[in-house]
Order: structure tokens, then sequence, then C-alpha cells
């Protein structure tokens, strides 16, 4: 029996794969679970379709991420942070620090996207923090952070 797989799973398939399972599986756990559907003429085309077009925005995404890349690799980011003895940060520049600052430079990240190599940022000094823009596209961004004048 052939089922289409709607989810992942564990040593079968991915989501969206053909696979070939016993009768009984098919039947009795992978249709009434939702994880899986017969694989008929008509939903092997409809799948087929659905892939293409996936396939279409899949680029325009990637795109799209590659464009904000470069964008990003333009932008000097100096932070000004308030300093105490020994050049140490009075608190920390976190990701969502990082995330405000290129929102004010034009460029719209989401916080979440962002992960400062080594974690918080706790001192003066030059940083780099990987910015996930896409599953495939990740940049690494550097920036200072200075002290308050």
């Amino acid at each position: 029996m052939e089922i289409i797989l709607k989810k992942d799973v564990e040593n079968l398939g991915f989501t969206d794969d053909v696979v070939t399972v016993k009768d009984g599986y098919g039947r009795n756990f992978l249709i009434p679970q939702g994880i899986g559907v017969l694989a008929t003429e008509s939903a092997k085309k409809v799948l087929a379709e659905n892939l293409r077009q996936r396939a279409h925005k899949e680029a325009k995404a990637i795109a799209d991420a590659k464009a904000t890349a470069e964008k990003l690799g333009a932008v000097d980011l100096k932070m000004a942070a308030k300093i105490g003895q020994g050049n140490k940060l009075f608190g920390s520049i976190t990701n969502g620090h990082v995330a405000d600052a290129l929102g004010k430079e034009g460029v719209s990240l989401d916080k979440k996207f962002i992960q400062i190599v080594g974690g918080s940022v706790k001192a003066l000094g030059h940083y780099t923090a990987n910015v996930r823009l896409h599953r495939e596209v990740v940049v690494a961004f550097e920036f200072d952070v200075v002290a308050e004048a």
C-alpha cells in the first residue's frame, strides 16, 4: 500500500514522501491518526503540484533573505552602553537590543533570529552575532559596543 505522509515518521519518511507500507499499518494507524493519506493517482498529482508551487515560493523566500543579508552586511553597528570600572557594562546587551538597533538602521528582524556568539555581551568590544534569515541563509553579523558619551 502506498501512503503520502503528512507528518515526519521516524524510520519511515518525511512530510510529503510517498512510502510503501503494509496494509494493516496504513489502514489501522497512519490514515486514522492523520499521519498519512492513501496515495491515489489524483493525490499524487495534487502532491506534485503542491511541491512545484512550494519550490517557487521557497526560491523567492531565499532571494529575499539574501537581499536582506546584503543590507545587513552594509550596516556598521555601534551600540553605546553605560560602563563601570574595568570597561564592564551596567547590565548586558542581548539579542533584543541588537534587533532594536538594527531596526533603527532600517533592517527589521525579530530577536529570535539573532544569536550572539558567546551569549549576552557584558563588556566593551567587538562581537559577532549569527542572524538566521532563512533555513538556508545564515549570516555572521559583526557589531561594536562602545562607551556612552
